[in-house]
């Protein structure tokens, strides 16, 4: 049986990282980051330096899961993308974002710099993302749109998937490519 020096063993281990992957993420460690972000980037560094997933889980006390999935992003060649995933739950839509919402629909889109005269759902969801960084789909903003009450009434809104414009109380709100209003 012929000894392989630590060398050797160093040459034949797989890296998952390039040079400038290492060098970025060795460089994020010094600057003082969200614990959670730290905690990703430790992971792809031990991955690279050979650890499995069971030794990264005691050294860091993280779920198997977190240390899988890491594990994962650093062998696809996609470690200097680390912050891009979002930490934790999606944000939720909160009463002030429901109020704001409730400001939109009643006021015209011209008076905020839009050249239309009339919110899409599509529209709203762009702009409350904009003012608050909590992204909804704009079928979930008509959703929000329909139960909301203006003055006691009901508001209307586009189902943008038929494309049908609903209206009552002098209140729409349409798809711009429906142009058939």
């Amino acid at each position: 049986m012929t000894q392989v020096n630590q060398f050797d063993r160093e040459q034949l281990r797989i890296k998952y990282l390039t040079q400038f992957q290492r060098q970025l993420l060795e460089k994020q460690l010094k600057i003082e980051i969200v614990p959670e972000y730290r905690q990703r980037i430790e992971i792809m560094l031990l991955a690279d330096e050979g650890k499995t997933q069971t030794q990264i889980c005691r050294t860091l006390s993280c779920s198997p899961l977190t240390a899988r999935h890491w594990i994962f992003v650093a062998k696809s060649g996609q470690a200097h993308n680390w912050q891009t995933q979002p930490i934790g739950r999606p944000k939720t839509v909160t009463s002030d974002y429901l109020n704001r919402l409730k400001q939109l629909v009643t006021t015209n889109p011209k008076d905020l710099g839009y050249p239309f005269s009339r919110w899409t759902g599509e529209w709203l969801s762009k702009h409350l993302c904009q003012e608050f960084d909590i992204g909804v789909s704009a079928r979930h903003i008509n959703r929000l749109i329909g139960d909301l009450r203006v003055d006691g009434k009901s508001i209307d809104f586009v189902d943008c998937q038929h494309h049908q414009v609903i209206r009552s109380h002098n209140l729409t709100i349409a798809d711009l490519s429906d142009r058939q209003m």
